[in-house]
């Protein structure tokens, strides 16, 4: 199958809502796509992700019904969840920090300052920010940060809340590098955000802590499952040159 460049692949993609089910899809093809996903950029090379790749009949029906049963999700041949896990942040520290250690450990000449700094970075500042406060602290650090902000540009986003949206970004912009992914092989999707986001974890047997950031459907197309032409705002309203 001959891919299409990216952007080829930009102008094909569609949010298909309908899809051909008597055309399968190659299961390794989609599972290659997945395996692109997350080579996507993540805040902190923390990767907070997992992707569940449904190819099983029964669990797809399963999971179409926890999203209202919307053809996007009832059509699909497969259905690819999109998983935020802030709950794995100790783990996924660690794991860089084994990655860094390697590399500076194949360095002829190490920088020991360097070395401590990049760790220290990954150690404490990055756990800090994932570990948790409680709410009189959380608000405590959160008025520290805007109070230097007065002299000198500082990172301001401490809260929980804001941790969580950084999070779901970083799985967004890999299930878009999915999507474009899916688009060059010709397959299509569509990125639901409705579901029962309680029967989907259970579904899955996932941790409440867990959150889904989006189920997407995978399939492909039937004329009627794209909704009209695509529509975009003038491109002058939201392209700004300073």
């Amino acid at each position: 199958m001959k891919e299409k460049t990216v952007g080829d692949a930009l102008r094909y993609r569609r949010s298909v809502r309908i899809y051909d089910e008597d055309k399968p899809i190659d299961t390794k093809i989609v599972k290659q796509c997945i395996e692109q996903a997350v080579l996507a950029p993540t805040s902190s090379n923390m990767q907070l992700w997992e992707f569940y790749h449904i190819t099983s009949a029964e669990k797809k029906t399963t999971l179409a019904k926890a999203c209202f049963n919307q053809p996007a999700a009832r059509t699909a041949q497969q259905l690819v969840v999109a998983v935020v896990r802030k709950d794995l942040w100790s783990k996924r520290i660690q794991s860089n920090v084994d990655h860094l250690m390697a590399g500076f450990s194949k360095q002829k000449n190490r920088n020991p300052k360097k070395e401590k700094g990049t760790l220290n970075y990954y150690n404490k500042t990055v756990a800090s920010v994932y570990q948790g406060r409680l709410g009189l602290v959380d608000r405590y650090h959160s008025l520290m940060a805007q109070f230097k902000g007065r002299n000198k540009p500082t990172y301001r986003e401490t809260r929980k809340n804001d941790v969580r949206v950084i999070a779901h970004k970083s799985v967004a912009l890999a299930a878009q590098s999915f999507m474009l992914s899916m688009a060059g092989f010709s397959y299509d999707t569509c990125p639901m955000e409705g579901f029962d986001s309680t029967r989907v974890k259970k579904i899955l047997e996932l941790p409440k802590n867990a959150e889904i950031s989006m189920i997407i459907g995978c399939g492909i197309r039937k004329a009627e499952g794209v909704y009209g032409d695509r529509f975009r705002v003038p491109f002058e309203e939201v392209y700004f040159e300073k």
